[in-house]
């Protein structure tokens, strides 16, 4: 199982996606400071998550996430969830 995630940072409410086949480990690392892209705005929250089962599969998932460059595409995601 893959994961495809989005980050949220608490210090300017930028936005962070990826893929990982361990998601808890994976954000501990991004707050642990263990990502250089990431390393500058931390603390992060988890924001938005998917499961996919395969990692091609969850790679183009991530791609066209980090393509849309757009924070109402994100907000959309994210409150999918609070249904």
């Amino acid at each position: 199982m893959y994961y495809v995630y989005i980050l949220q940072s608490e210090v300017d409410c930028s936005f962070y996606t990826g893929f990982t086949e361990n998601l808890e480990k994976r954000v501990v690392q991004h707050n642990n400071g263990e990502s250089a892209y990431t390393c500058r705005k931390i603390p992060w929250k988890l924001v938005y998550f998917e499961e996919i089962n395969s990692k091609t599969e969850a790679i183009k998932r991530e791609r066209f996430l980090k393509a849309q460059k757009n924070k109402i595409f994100y907000q959309s995601l994210i409150n999918s969830l609070d249904r």
